[in-house]
């Protein structure tokens, strides 16, 4: 049985479904703000989505399947690579910083159809310890995003998004802790970006 996890101003429900998923389904709050930060916008990589939508709710899904490295080593070979919560269930861990992010992302998104949004985990790569404090790297996140009509159930659309942000070692990385944006707020934060990126009306009309 899975924790239960909350992100600020919504209600999260997580439920693991036996040996397979991490499952959680989140109503979305439309009054919790995104703040600003030093993460650039994120680039647009596809087409973007044939119209603009505004979600109702949002499913995230981390298999099982996704292998954890607690390796602390420069780059580990694993789909889940996580420190910035401590030791647990990482497959857990990665789910509630998506509720949160994308929860915020769907703040933005007041026009459009309103739909579902399934959420489905690909690779979730930060750094270990010895990469954090030493050269930096890449946070590499990739997720399958599919929107689905809450009427019918219907498949919408669906793409995989590559949501990578730089990741700031050394020094750096130790002055943006202090400044209260350390690994975890700052992907919190750039996955809430990318989120309202991908599916605003101002993506959608290019």
């Amino acid at each position: 049985m899975t924790k239960l996890t909350t992100a600020a101003a919504l209600a999260v429900t997580v439920l693991a479904a036996a040996g397979c998923t991490v499952r959680s389904t989140v109503p979305v709050a439309r009054s919790a703000p995104l703040g600003t930060t030093d993460i650039a916008a994120p680039a647009q990589t596809q087409a973007p989505y044939a119209q603009a939508y505004r979600i109702r709710d949002i499913r995230v899904n981390v298999p099982d399947s996704l292998r954890v490295s607690e390796a602390n080593s420069y780059y580990p070979n694993a789909d889940i690579v996580w420190r910035g919560d401590a030791p647990g269930d990482r497959h857990e861990q990665v789910a509630a910083i998506l509720e949160e992010a994308l929860g915020r992302g769907a703040v933005r998104l007041n026009a459009g159809k309103e739909v579902d949004v399934e959420i489905e985990v690909l690779r979730f790569h930060s750094l270990t310890e010895k990469t954090r404090y030493t050269i930096g790297g890449v946070h590499s996140i990739k997720f399958q995003m599919t929107m689905i009509d809450p009427q019918t159930g219907a498949v919408l659309e669906s793409r995989k998004i590559v949501a990578d942000l730089k990741a700031y070692g050394g020094t750096k990385a130790v002055a943006m802790e202090a400044k209260g944006w350390g690994q975890k707020a700052r992907i919190t934060q750039h996955l809430a970006n990318t989120f309202a990126a991908e599916l605003s009306a101002g993506s959608a009309a290019g």
